[in-house]
């Protein structure tokens, strides 16, 4: 794979991108949506539109675009191709610096897709850029719950599918990458705060969009040799984010969940709310990109959820 991994924050010019299509089946009422944990049912014809809409999204404004169950062996697909999930892969893996390091699921539902896909990285990089060693300690490691500021800092949720003892356990992973200090939050365990990126996103270089209740949430900085706790606002600052309160989120992953495309141009859902952002100067000047991912998000991921930057300039 012509894939070279170089992530030091969110909002550099996104040059390489992992997807997955969705699932071949349908989740095809309330009550099964309801016990996998989805918002709605979802018919997959519909979905795999969507995620073509997403990729020719990403395609028209020049990414690599990698989708990764297309290297997968027949044996292989028999399975995959009915993991209801595995579009959600951001929570596979995560580029910190040049490195890669593997998540671990925080349900048992989602463990396949974990296994395949990390045996296929494991393929395409070399040991030192990516070990699938290096979850080996984690418990509950999903990276939709990271945000990589900038090249001294990143910012992890301790919530539902991600537990402290996994962050205490790649810490050295992270600085080793080249990052200083390692920001933890602790978010309410709640559907509408399953992952960080539920929640808050940074938009552009020194813009952060958070949903307001974060505010009143402390953030324990971890350094090496050494921790403090400092407010999440002021956390943020010291690392050159101003940050923006909103109460506007009417839809909890289409609003908040999109991706950094370079810093001036967002991927957003057609079903984002744009009064977001109208609320601030730096705001008003992005460019807004829209693709129709309204079934895919019935699944409860967005736009970010459903990629995984290998590359940004």
């Amino acid at each position: 794979m012509n894939l070279h991994p170089n992530c030091w924050n969110e909002y550099s010019e996104l040059k390489s991108v992992v997807v997955c299509s969705p699932s071949l089946l349908d989740v095809p009422d309330k009550k099964i949506a309801s016990y996998v944990q989805w918002e709605a049912p979802v018919n997959h014809k519909k979905a795999i539109e969507n995620h073509e809409h997403m990729v020719n999204g990403l395609k028209d404004a020049g990414v690599n675009v990698v989708n990764y169950d297309t290297y997968l062996s027949a044996e292989d697909l028999v399975l995959h191709r009915q993991l209801i999930n595995r579009v959600f892969v951001r929570d596979l893996a995560c580029v910190f610096g040049s490195c890669i390091v593997p998540g671990e699921a925080g349900t048992t539902m989602r463990r396949p897709e974990y296994v395949t896909s990390h045996l296929l990285f494991k393929d395409w990089f070399d040991e030192k850029t990516f070990s699938i060693k290096d979850n080996n300690q984690s418990k509950a490691l999903e990276f939709g719950d990271v945000m990589v500021l900038n090249k001294d800092a990143v910012f992890i949720n301790s919530g539902v599918r991600t537990s402290i003892d996994s962050i205490e356990a790649i810490k050295e992973q992270v600085f080793h990458a080249g990052f200083s200090e390692i920001g933890v939050i602790d978010l309410p365990r709640r559907a509408d705060t399953l992952h960080m990126d539920m929640n808050c996103n940074a938009v552009g270089e020194g813009v952060f969009l958070a949903k307001s209740y974060m505010r009143f949430f402390p953030v324990k900085i971890m350094m090496q040799g050494a921790s403090k706790y400092m407010m999440m606002e002021a956390f943020l600052n010291r690392h050159g984010y101003e940050v923006v309160w909103t109460d506007e989120i009417t839809h909890t992953v289409a609003d908040i969940n999109f991706l950094n495309l370079n810093p001036e141009t967002l991927l957003i859902s057609t079903k984002a709310n744009k009064k977001i952002f109208k609320s601030h100067p730096k705001l008003k000047k992005k460019k807004l990109v829209e693709v129709d991912v309204d079934e895919l998000e019935k699944g409860g991921g967005g736009i970010r959820c459903m990629t995984l930057p290998i590359e940004r300039r």
